[in-house]
C-alpha cells in the first residue's frame, strides 16, 4: 500500500515528494512571487523542480527546500524561473493592437509615448507592441519609450537577442516579416532575429510586481499587463492593480488576457472594451500630474532608430 503523504498513489519517482513538500512550496512562490498554485499543479511542480534537484546534486525535496527557506540567492532565482510559464506569441490577443495604435496616434507629442509591458516573457508582446508604433507614427524611430519586465531573467536573455525560430514568425504576414525580421544564414539558418531599430527601441528588466518599488518611469500611456494576473490571487491582483493607478496618464489604458476580468477593481479601473481598461473617475484624481516622473534618475528608457519603415 502507497503512503498515504506521498505525491501520488504509484511508487517509483526519482525523488520523493509529498504534499507537505508541495505546500512548502506553495508558500515560497506565493510569498515571493505571489503565484498561487493550485493543488492540479503538483505533477507540474514535481516536473520542473526535479530538474533544479539533479542540477543543485540535491537528493531530496526536504533539503532544497531548505536550502530556499535558508535563502540561497542564486537559487531563489532559478527556482522561480522554473516555475514561471511562458506562454506567448506576436501578436497574441490581435484585437488590442488596432487599439493600442488608435491610442498612439492621438498623441500630442508633449511627451515621448510611455509604454509598460510588465510580462515581457521572451520578448514577443513588446516586439509586438514596437512594431505597432513603427506602423502608427509610419517611422522607425516613433516617439515611443517601451520599457519590457519579467520576473524570470531566463527569458528576458532571449528577448533581448531577439531571436527565435522561423516557426515562431511563421503565421504572421509576410510582408511584415520582410520589413521587421533578418533571415539568420549560416549557423543561424532556420532563425530570424528582431530588426535592431526595434530592439533599440525597448528597455528590458528583472522587476517582480511583488516588490514594493518599481523602477518605473511615469506617467505611463498605456501598460500591457497580460495573462500574468491569472496566477495571483484576488488580494495580490487588488494590491498590483492600485500601484497601476498613479503610474497612468488620466486617459492611460490598460490591457489584460483574455481570461481576466477586475471587477473586483472597479474602484480603479473600469472596462472600455474586450479586456481593455481605464482609469475609474475617482481614480484619475490620484494619478500622477504629466508634468511629475517618478524614478527621474534612471537611464533612458529608448534608443532612437532611423529611417522609414
Amino acid at each position: 500500500m502507497a503512503d498515504e503523504d506521498s505525491f501520488r498513489d504509484k511508487s517509483g519517482r526519482e525523488f520523493k515528494f509529498t504534499s507537505q513538500d508541495f505546500k512548502r512550496v506553495q508558500k515560497l512562490i506565493y510569498d515571493h512571487a505571489g503565484i498561487s498554485l493550485s493543488e492540479s499543479k503538483q505533477e507540474l511542480v514535481y516536473s520542473r523542480l526535479s530538474r533544479r534537484l539533479r542540477a543543485t546534486g540535491i537528493r531530496s525535496f526536504e533539503e532544497y527546500l531548505s536550502l530556499l527557506e535558508h535563502d540561497d540567492e542564486a537559487e531563489w532565482e532559478a527556482f522561480t524561473n522554473a516555475l514561471t510559464t511562458n506562454l506567448t506569441s506576436f501578436f497574441r490577443e490581435s484585437h488590442h493592437f488596432p487599439i493600442l495604435a488608435e491610442h498612439m496616434r492621438k498623441h500630442t507629442g508633449h511627451e515621448p509615448f510611455a509604454i509598460w509591458c510588465s510580462a515581457a516573457s521572451t520578448g514577443e508582446e513588446p516586439f509586438s507592441i514596437a512594431m505597432t508604433a513603427v506602423d502608427a507614427f509610419g517611422s522607425f524611430a516613433p516617439p515611443v519609450t517601451i520599457i519590457a519586465t519579467d520576473l524570470d531573467t531566463n527569458v528576458l536573455e532571449t528577448a533581448k537577442a531577439g531571436v527565435y525560430p522561423m516557426a515562431r514568425v511563421e503565421k504572421l504576414d509576410p510582408d511584415l516579416v520582410k520589413r521587421f525580421f533578418l533571415r539568420g544564414t549560416g549557423k543561424q539558418e532556420g532563425y530570424v532575429r528582431v530588426r535592431k531599430e526595434l530592439r533599440d527601441m525597448i528597455t528590458f528588466r528583472q522587476l517582480n510586481l511583488l516588490d514594493n518599488n518599481w523602477p518605473i518611469r511615469s506617467p505611463l500611456d498605456v501598460i500591457f499587463c497580460r495573462n500574468v494576473m491569472i496566477y495571483f490571487d484576488k488580494h495580490t491582483q487588488l494590491e498590483i492593480l492600485k500601484k497601476f493607478v498613479p503610474l497612468l496618464r488620466n486617459d492611460g489604458l490598460m490591457f489584460a488576457g483574455h481570461s481576466e476580468s477586475f471587477y473586483h477593481a472597479e474602484a480603479y479601473f473600469k472596462l472600455r472594451g474586450k479586456t481593455v481598461y481605464e482609469l475609474a473617475a475617482k481614480a484619475k484624481t490620484v494619478s500622477v500630474p504629466p508634468s511629475r516622473r517618478t524614478d527621474a534618475d534612471s537611464p533612458p528608457l529608448v534608443q532612437r532608430g532611423a529611417g522609414k519603415p
